[in-house]
């Protein structure tokens, strides 16, 4: 990897770069590394806010592993205010023109089609929108304008408000047909199915034991034919499962085991993606799944061969 003294700078692009083919069949899960360039993240709030602190921790996920850098620039926790589109511009978008220089592969984590327009213009090649469009109606006609890969996560409402839209009959179906309409809605804007990755939205308007029934029957998920990605790193549910002998959860820094073991699993249900933010750790996850996968699946054929 070229990492120079001087950052390199890029002049926008007049459209996406084409989904690299090693993102597209790896023969494993991938592992996208989170680049909050935000204040107020649960996880890391402040620690790269500016331009070049988010640039260096990319180059290091990258270096861990990261296949994908996922660089945000609006808290989505729990509780989080939006910030003006200004604000996101101004966070966002050197990040990624810096590190899409490098060569590095770059999704933008936003729900705004302004933004993710600018940061296609710059070279991402994925956008990955926790509304699924919902917050944006005009963020289905920027995916299908550009041709970007699109991430479309099972969402009921901004971070002031989901925590009480956690009401489902069976979560892994409702989740599963309120994605089947914003597939729905994509394709009626003109988006092809090979753009869309899915996502079912750990953690939003589900805080707690509403996520694992979705990561138990995440084949389920993976049956409806699109790519799965699956976002668990740090979040609430995890905390709660470590709890502390004095009853307190985890904090998020204490979760990054529990992270790569969701992974791992995930990874060996047949995850197209997991979304972390210690990327080492999974990183060596994924690779144990896919070992385990391949290993089972020779397994089944000598079987299958011995029999007949």
């Amino acid at each position: 990897m070229t990492r120079p003294d001087v950052p390199a700078t890029a002049a926008p692009r007049s459209g996406p770069l084409p989904f690299p083919a090693h993102l597209r069949d790896t023969g494993r899960t991938l592992v996208m590394g989170v680049v909050n360039v935000t204040p107020d993240s649960f996880s890391d709030g402040g620690r790269w806010f500016t331009p070049g602190a988010a640039v260096a921790h990319g180059l290091e996920l990258a270096d861990q592993g990261a296949d994908l850098l996922d660089v945000g620039g609006e808290s989505t926790r729990p509780g989080a205010r939006r910030v003006p589109v200004e604000d996101e511009l101004a966070r966002v978008l050197p990040v990624v023109e810096e590190l899409t220089a490098r060569g590095l592969a770059v999704s933008v984590d936003t729900t705004r089609a302004q933004v993710a327009r600018a940061a296609v213009e710059r070279g991402a090649v994925l956008v990955n929108d926790v509304s699924g469009g919902l917050a944006d109606d005009a963020m289905a006609g920027v995916v299908a304008e550009t041709g970007v890969a699109y991430v479309a996560m099972h969402w009921r409402g901004h971070a002031d408000v989901m925590d009480d839209l956690d009401d489902y009959d069976d979560v892994v179906a409702d989740v599963r047909a309120e994605l089947a309409q914003r597939v729905a809605t994509l394709r009626a804007a003109g988006v092809r199915d090979e753009q869309v990755v899915l996502d079912p939205g750990l953690g939003f308007a589900k805080p707690g034991a509403s996520n694992w029934p979705l990561l138990a029957r995440l084949p389920e998920l993976v049956a409806d034919g699109f790519p799965v990605l699956v976002g668990a790193s740090r979040k609430r549910f995890l905390g709660h499962l470590l709890t502390r002998p004095d009853g307190t959860p985890a904090p998020p820094l204490a979760r990054d085991r529990a992270t790569a073991a969701v992974s791992a699993l995930a990874a060996a249900s047949g995850a197209w993606c997991v979304r972390v933010h210690e990327v080492a750790g999974s990183a060596d996850a994924v690779r144990v799944a896919a070992a385990w996968r391949s290993a089972g699946a020779v397994g089944d054929a000598a079987g299958g061969t011995a029999r007949e």
